[in-house]
């Protein structure tokens, strides 16, 4: 098996261009599982692992860029003020995976199961993607994720980054499995208030094909805590029975099977459940003078 090792990102575009058959590998956290079990077996490789135009993070335009190289312990450990995504990225694996897996592989790997797919769609954000003969384009997350393993990437491009604005306000990461840790998730669900739209934006993964957002209790979340007037008193309260009307339509936007992690029937139900808290803890959560109870 050959492995191609550019030293720059010009030369992994035009490697990618004149090897299109060349498996991109970053950590291999997920590409080196499939080799072992034998259900992966390129002509070649395309190591990215030396590209340090993709390992970094920074802020640009408004929004904040991601290399694709950078790796999940570096996303826990630097970017905190995005609470969702630093505690997806927590959930990853054991510290050895985190030191090595990348954004730029849970994105292309397309898993529904990618613990940090959820809080890129609730973010909005989009994959920067890029080819030696074309250029570079942005795509929105759902328009790049088509389905398990499958996304938008043509044969010579390379995913770049994730790009997204910073949103104003408490959001969450959460997961249920079969234990406590280094699990692949049965459901998963990010939750991020957005205090300036007064929007609540709803992702979930592991419970359809690909990330869903959960667009009906979103906008019955919004309604309810603008009702309440939750997004700016201090203590208007937000009653229970909205929380778990809330949960309920939630659940209701899943569409799980059945298999060897679980039931269809339970991963709705943790849907609900997972939905119910994190709407509690992010209006928990905010600073003090705009906390809402109830």
């Amino acid at each position: 098996m050959e492995v191609l090792r550019p030293a720059t990102l010009a030369e992994a575009l035009e490697a990618r261009s004149a090897r299109p058959e060349a498996f991109p590998i970053a950590g291999g956290t997920d590409v080196m599982v499939a080799v072992n079990f034998d259900r992966l077996r390129p002509e070649a490789f395309l190591d990215l692992s030396r590209l340090d135009e993709l390992r970094g993070w920074h802020e640009e335009d408004g929004e904040v860029v991601l290399g694709a190289g950078l790796t999940f312990a570096r996303i826990e450990r630097e970017l905190a003020s995005l609470p969702a995504l630093a505690q997806a990225a927590r959930s990853v694996g054991s510290p050895q995976i985190r030191a090595r897996g990348t954004i730029g592989g849970n994105l292309a790997t397309a898993s529904p199961a990618g613990d940090a797919l959820p809080a890129l769609a609730a973010y909005e954000a989009d994959v920067v993607l890029g080819s030696a003969a074309r250029g570079e384009r942005r795509v929105s997350l759902r328009e790049f994720l088509l389905g398990p393993k499958r996304t938008s990437l043509e044969p010579d491009e390379l995913v770049l980054a994730v790009r997204f604005r910073s949103p104003h306000g408490p959001g969450s990461f959460s997961k249920v499995g079969t234990r406590n840790a280094m699990v692949i998730a049965v459901a998963s669900l990010c939750l991020q208030l957005d205090e300036d739209a007064r929007a609540v934006r709803v992702a979930m993964g592991s419970v359809g094909p690909t990330v869903l957002r959960a667009t009906e209790a979103e906008a019955f979340a919004a309604r309810a805590l603008a009702e309440a007037g939750a997004f700016d008193a201090a203590a208007a309260p937000v009653p229970a029975a909205t929380l778990r009307e809330f949960g309920q339509l939630a659940g209701a936007a899943a569409r799980p099977i059945d298999d060897v992690r679980g039931t269809a029937a339970y991963r709705r139900h943790a849907v609900e459940v997972l939905a119910r808290r994190a709407l509690s803890w992010a209006l928990e959560g905010r600073p003090a003078g705009r906390r809402a109870a109830g």
